[in-house]
């Protein structure tokens, strides 16, 4: 394959992936549509954008409805009663489940050791006005290869939040060793989502000025010989990037890298206001 050829399929495969992973980020129920965030206490509440009221104490999360409120799980309705009481938990820390009511998804999650409900309305303007995510044009000199390198045991590593007052705290076990801009680098890699994934969250030079200033992620996949690709073109926001009513979290403070990234998604139209 000529090098043409092959810088032109790199750029057809960002574009399809990019492509993809828009159409997630716009889904009807996706964190787009979060409508608010509410932090459940012992004191039972009314929650905007949720029926009934709610309240979190030793790790169960209670909601009381009232007669003709809906509140469905798994296509099955938990208001039988002309009236009831529906009992949720423990669940994991960034865990959590989807409740329905009417066209609103209704996420009761765990954050930090607090449980938080946040609804998902696909009428949200955030959703409804979202353009799309600028990103800087695909360049294969950000495909760096890389090595993973196992910690003895894994770490259980601290980080902070964008919601202030809580502390996230994730298993590590490894960092990715690379060559960029003629600088030895590491990262601090994360377990990811999917059996054999891990995620780093990570900053550089460009935070704040192309790119959005708290974090950005990348998912890798080590081969058997522990090498990786990081492919920095696939440098992604998390929600927080787009909407106040997220807790993700951020970057350990090694995962600064001192090196301008000129590659991957740029600060959202809708923060462009924050450079």
């Amino acid at each position: 394959m000529s090098t043409e050829t092959a810088l032109e399929t790199f750029d057809a495969d960002w574009q399809e992936w990019h492509a993809a992973h828009e159409r997630h980020r716009a889904h009807p129920h996706g964190f787009l549509a979060v409508t608010h965030l509410h932090w459940l206490s012992s004191d039972a509440a009314a929650l905007e954008g949720a029926p009934g009221t709610w309240s979190a104490e030793a790790d169960v999360v209670r909601v009381v409805l009232q007669p003709g409120e809906s509140l469905q799980q798994d296509g099955r309705e938990l208001n039988t009663e002309a009236g009831a009481t529906v009992e949720f938990g423990p669940i994991a820390e960034r865990g959590g489940i989807n409740l329905v009511s009417g066209e609103t998804v209704i996420e009761v999650a765990k954050r930090g050791g607090e449980y938080i409900v946040r609804p998902r309305n696909p009428e949200n303007g955030l959703l409804r006005e979202y353009q799309g995510t600028p990103a800087y044009s695909p360049d294969a000199a950000y495909a760096v290869r890389g090595t993973f390198v196992p910690f003895e045991s894994q770490r259980p590593t601290t980080v902070g939040a964008a919601v202030e007052g809580i502390q996230h705290v994730y298993e590590a076990p490894g960092e990715i060793r690379f060559k960029l801009a003629g600088q030895e680098l590491a990262l601090t890699a994360f377990n990811g989502h999917a059996p054999g994934s891990l995620s780093v969250l990570f900053t550089d030079q460009t935070s704040g000025a192309t790119t959005y200033a708290a974090n950005r992620s990348l998912s890798v996949v080590p081969a058997a010989d522990g090498s990786v690709v990081l492919d920095f073109n696939r440098a992604v926001n998390l929600p927080c990037a787009y909407t106040d009513l997220a807790t993700c979290p951020l970057p350990p403070a090694e995962n600064r890298l001192p090196v301008p990234i000129e590659a991957g998604e740029k600060i959202p139209y809708e923060r462009q206001d924050q450079k």
